[in-house]
């Protein structure tokens, strides 16, 4: 059965932020995940993650001004030293809280830019990102995002970001694969997992529409759970939703599991 990790972001809001590890932990989980680590001290979240006997499997590089709308960086030709500048930050940052991947958000196309150019910044930060990266021990990630949410995204689809993956040419690029955002942009959910899970190295889950938790929309996840295995994916899946309700009753999807005799017992 998959592994479930507790996205911080959006999960357990009943609480301040350093109070969602040990909730996330009490809660059943053994791994977390979250948007950024920048406004806290890296070794606080370390006690945090430490003291509640939690991994950290994930988060993203700086992403620029999140509060002034900005949603990543990296394609933009006019912030490369910035994108570089962050990219440093977050080594630094996952090796203090043993995050092993990082994801890249690509970032809002600027208005007027040209295609080619963009194309072309895109694809360089992430060669860059992707060697420093590698020689830290760390994967890199790409996130394709609808553009219902975040209108004007640069990485929208599968097709597009396995070609921005050829066009690096690095074997520390990897995917990360958002169910609710392939479902609002290409649906064909279970082939695509199948035919590129040698390239898909984390994937997030919440239900369409409407951004909830799984069994509150269209998306049949108990096939694509059971899917998942069968197609031997042994990377986190991580809760990346808005509860309908409080976070520990949203939980119930998972608890289910339990009785499911084609997925067994959860993961310790």
């Amino acid at each position: 059965m998959p592994r479930f990790a507790a996205n911080l972001t959006m999960l357990f809001n009943e609480v301040d932020f350093l109070d969602r590890f040990p909730a996330a932990a009490k809660a059943g989980f053994r791994a977390v995940e979250y948007l950024f680590p920048y406004a806290f001290d890296k070794t606080v979240l370390a006690d945090a993650l430490q003291g509640n006997g939690l991994s950290q499997v994930l988060h993203n590089l700086p992403a620029g001004d999140w509060d002034a709308g900005d949603r990543g960086i990296a394609c933009d030709p006019t912030r490369v030293g910035e994108f570089q500048d962050g990219v440093g930050q977050a080594i630094d940052y996952a090796t203090t809280l043993g995050c092993p991947q990082l994801n890249c958000l690509a970032g809002i196309t600027p208005s007027g830019a040209d295609p080619e150019h963009l194309h072309e910044t895109f694809v360089a930060n992430l060669r860059f990102a992707a060697d420093a990266l590698k020689n830290a021990g760390i994967k890199l990630l790409i996130e394709a995002i609808n553009t219902r949410d975040v209108p004007g995204f640069y990485l929208t689809n599968t097709k597009q970001a396995l070609a921005i993956c050829a066009a690096v040419g690095s074997d520390n690029l990897w995917l990360q694969y958002d169910i609710y955002h392939m479902q609002v942009m290409e649906g064909d959910l279970a082939p695509t997992l199948e035919t590129h899970v040698g390239h898909i190295a984390h994937i997030q889950i919440s239900d369409t529409p409407g951004r909830h938790e799984p069994g509150t929309g269209e998306i049949n996840y108990a096939f694509l759970f059971r899917h998942l295995d069968r197609i031997g994916y042994t990377g986190w899946v991580g809760c990346e939703y808005h509860p309908t309700t409080t976070t520990q009753a949203s939980l119930g999807w998972m608890n289910a599991l339990t009785d499911d005799p084609f997925l067994g017992p959860l993961p310790q």
